[in-house]
């Protein structure tokens, strides 16, 4: 999946609001563009990227099904 399918799986779900997802998002666009940047901007924006993450804390807990519920299979 690359970081416009993956953009379009966050509108198509709403998952604006779910914080975790748009770290995927930025972690997938830096490695899309890993081969472009130098060695200290991809560590830098890695570190941005870290920091952010950590900075979520475990909100989840308590609300882990209402949060992290699997979206239906789809029957092929």
């Amino acid at each position: 999946m690359n970081s416009h399918d993956l953009a379009a799986y966050i509108e198509a779900t709403d998952g604006f609001s779910k914080p975790w997802l748009l770290v995927q998002l930025r972690l997938k666009k830096l490695q899309e563009r890993k081969a472009s940047l130098s060695t200290d901007v991809y560590v830098q924006e890695m570190s941005d990227i870290y920091q952010d993450m950590m900075k979520l804390g475990e909100w989840w807990v308590g609300i882990e099904d209402q949060v992290f519920k699997s979206p239906p299979s789809n029957p092929d």
